[in-house]
């Protein structure tokens, strides 16, 4: 079967990726580092992350739900996987039968947990009010007879200085010894960056692996993602021409034009309009972002023809002020809408290389993951590229 070649590309920097899980490891101090690999790797493959990341030394890896650990499947050697939303009774039968281990949240989960006595991790709310048992619960011994794994808790604004930073460390601290916990974990990527007095013995990083910039001091994180997305057409418009939706850019003088392959049902949202910019700030976005087309000023590029590829300014930080809205955004909606596999991948095509189809429904991304994991029953079909530039392409 002949499979179209797709106008739009997601290039995946591996050796960035590594690059900064080992800086963020080397901030954790004596702690170890893990991974969030949630929402398939926060857009972008968590199957790959986790192959990338276990090479690279990291051992504990964090999933929203059963489904998306289901998804992971085996874990490389040594490797550690925690589903960060419990265990309802739903779960009950894929938990049993899974390697990875419930991160406990209510009493009704503890109970429920208790009588497998399987080991588990535990989540304490210290003040973010968002999942997670009490400290008051941990005093009045709902967690015993529990095997625990991990001891955790959340920081809900460590990518800002403020006082409750200090209290969520001081209540979480408080808690030790007092669960028989192997471990205790407390910081993520923004975390990390506030000291080793927040890492304790394993921190969970997830935005910084990915290239977001959690908070000052992470000048070191590396780009991750790069979309690319080629030309359709070029166009030439005079004084007083309009472009795109409603008008809104108005030439004022006679300029070039490129229309390009992405939009917000790419991920690529519309708060780009008139702000976004692509290949280093050179090219500015003209007009309205469409749902799958924009327009570029090609005047400091007038080489550039139709079936050209140009690469969309995409650093985490800078676009997150361009369009106003989060990192954590904007990097899930990109990866939602640009990564996929096509049915047959080639040898060096599979992960973090070339993966060509969109990805526009629910019911497809869920037929691409049941493919992804019967692709990666036969090595053959998945053989890791030697090189570090990976593409997803859709």
């Amino acid at each position: 079967m002949n499979v179209a070649v797709s106008p739009l590309r997601l290039r995946l920097d591996g050796a960035a990726l590594v690059s900064n899980w080992r800086w963020l490891a080397a901030q954790s101090g004596a702690a170890a580092c893990g991974a969030a690999v949630k929402a398939d790797g926060y857009g972008l493959g968590a199957a790959e992350v986790v192959a990338r990341l276990s090479a690279a030394g990291c051992r504990d890896f964090f999933v929203a739900t059963w489904n998306e650990a289901a998804r992971l499947g085996t874990l490389p050697e040594g490797g550690s996987l925690s589903v960060l939303h419990g265990v309802r009774a739903e779960d009950m039968a894929a938990a049993r039968g899974s390697m990875a281990r419930p991160v406990l949240n209510t009493a009704e989960q503890v109970r429920r947990w208790r009588e497998t006595a399987l080991p588990c991790d535990v989540m304490i709310d210290t003040g973010m009010n968002r999942l997670g048992l009490s400290v008051q619960d941990v005093q009045d011994g709902v967690l015993d007879g529990l095997v625990i794994s991990t001891l955790m808790s959340h920081l809900a604004s460590a990518d800002e200085d403020g006082p409750q930073n200090e209290r969520q460390r001081a209540a979480f601290a408080a808690l030790a010894g007092k669960t028989g916990a192997r471990r205790m974990s407390l910081a993520n990527s923004a975390g990390i960056v506030l000291g080793t007095d927040y890492a304790f013995d394993l921190t969970r990083p997830g935005l910084a692996l990915y290239g977001g910039v959690p908070r000052p001091g992470a000048d070191a994180i590396r780009q991750v993602a790069f979309p690319e997305a080629q030309i359709l057409q070029r166009r030439h418009v005079m004084a007083g021409d309009t472009v795109g939706y409603n008008a809104t850019f108005t030439a004022s003088a006679p300029m070039d034009l490129a229309i390009l392959n992405i939009g917000y049902a790419d991920g690529y949202l519309r708060g780009f309009s008139a702000r976004g910019s692509a290949a280093g700030g050179t090219l500015p976005v003209i007009g309205r972002v469409s749902m799958d087309l924009i327009a570029l000023g090609v005047e400091a590029q007038p080489e550039l023809g139709e079936g050209d590829w140009v690469a969309i300014d995409y650093h985490l930080p800078t676009a997150s002020a361009q369009s106003g809205l989060s990192q954590y955004e904007l990097l899930t909606g990109l990866g939602r809408g640009l990564t996929g596999c096509g049915p047959n991948p080639s040898p060096r095509t599979f992960r973090f290389e070339q993966h060509i189809l969109p990805l526009r429904s629910a019911l497809l991304r869920e037929l691409l993951h049941i493919l992804r994991l019967a692709a990666r029953q036969d090595h053959h079909a998945i053989a890791m590229g030697d090189d570090d530039q990976i593409v997803h392409a859709r």
